[in-house]
């Protein structure tokens, strides 16, 4: 639930770990868990920008079928 609950998130906007983890009501190093299961699995990327690392849903095939699939299941609405 709290990786689907970070990649809707992202599927929605850019952040980083210290945002993601205020966002969610979690620790720092648990984001930073989920977040390199999801980038391994191919449906975040992420950029540099000085010190600080953003995370942003890829713009491809997978990640778009897998927010159409959490949409239609948990029966949401996302303009995404």
């Amino acid at each position: 639930p709290c990786r689907c609950r970070i990649f809707l998130l992202l599927c929605h906007s850019e952040e980083c770990v210290i945002n993601i983890a205020a966002l969610m009501n979690m620790s720092s190093p648990a984001v930073a868990h989920h977040l390199r299961l999801l980038k391994v699995s191919g449906l975040i990327e992420s950029r540099r920008e000085g010190k600080e690392v953003f995370y942003r849903a890829c713009r491809t095939d997978l990640p778009r079928a897998l927010h159409r699939m959490i949409e239609q299941v948990m029966h949401l609405s996302c303009s995404a």
